[in-house]
């Protein structure tokens, strides 16, 4: 009933319906960017100016949505992009990425984003692992009942997360459910995942250690071996991740906006003279008739 109570207090105080967005080029695209606007009115970053608001006690954090689910379009907050905008991820040759359908799955099983403020820290190797950060804030996956559009930020409930091995790099999966779903007040820890949302948990495995193969990689692994974290290891992964970015920002060139690791277009929010804080709409681009292809594993 106390953690119930403190997550009704912090949605009553909550401050993110404050900020907006603004688009540019044509979705579906690589022109395609959605920017974060600040409650002033000038742009921002949806990777360091959108508060972590972290409450340890009821564990709670802010997380913008990248990827609403049953989507396929591999949206990400940009770290090289001027203003860290919204993207879609490219190949090499500059083809726009869509994840595959894995059946029965379609698209992404999870209103997938990521908590600002954090960062894995590609230098740091996380303890009881051979593996160091992926060099990008946490990814979140949350689980409500509802598909979240790209770009909104939400005060989410902390439930678990797993650690997915990719690319001989750990990249932790943070299971969050929206504060304002049905069933967030009854759900508060892994075992409430699994009375609520039987054979989730499994399938979210499975979804992450196959969603490549399709592409020609192998089978994603996990650390620990492939156990959940619960609440508690998770707060530690957040706060340590957290705490990366604050020193990330402390070390980089303020003179210069240089950030080590590629993350270098930080700005402070400072608006640039030819930056129009208005949307510029587009037609979308054509998605290509493959990508409603389903694959089997």
């Amino acid at each position: 009933m106390q953690r119930i109570r403190q997550v009704k207090e912090i949605l009553s105080r909550s401050q993110v319906a404050k900020f907006s967005s603004f688009v540019k080029g044509s979705k579906y695209s690589p022109t395609f960017k959605q920017y974060l606007k600040l409650p002033n009115g000038q742009v921002g970053s949806y990777f360091h100016d959108v508060p972590l608001d972290l409450d340890p006690q009821a564990a709670t954090a802010n997380m913008i949505t990248e990827i609403p689910r049953w989507s396929q379009a591999k949206f990400e907050i940009n770290k090289e992009e001027n203003w860290n905008p919204i993207m879609q991820d490219c190949s090499k040759t500059g083809t726009p990425r869509f994840v595959k359908n894995l059946f029965p799955f379609h698209g992404y099983i999870h209103n997938y984003g990521a908590l600002p403020r954090t960062w894995e820290d590609p230098i740091h190797q996380y303890p009881g692992t051979s593996f160091k950060g992926d060099n990008d804030p946490l990814d979140c996956c949350e689980i409500g009942s509802q598909v979240i559009p790209m770009g909104s930020i939400r005060k989410v409930k902390l439930l678990g997360s797993l650690a997915l091995i990719d690319d001989n790099e750990l990249d932790w999966k943070i299971i969050v459910i929206d504060c304002q779903d049905p069933l967030a007040l009854k759900v508060n820890n892994l075992d409430d995942v699994e009375t609520y949302f039987p054979q989730l948990l499994h399938n979210s495995r499975e979804w992450f250690r196959n969603y490549k193969i399709p592409d020609g990689k192998p089978a994603n692994k996990f650390a620990f071996d492939e156990k959940y974290m619960g609440v508690e290891e998770t707060l530690k992964v957040i706060k340590q991740c957290h705490e990366s970015w604050k020193k990330l920002m402390e070390s980089r060139d303020i003179n210069n906006n240089n950030l080590p690791n590629r993350i270098s277009n930080f700005r402070n929010s400072v608006v640039s003279d030819n930056m129009i804080c208005e949307s510029e709409l587009q037609s979308d681009s054509k998605i290509p008739e493959s990508v409603s292809k389903w694959y089997y594993v």
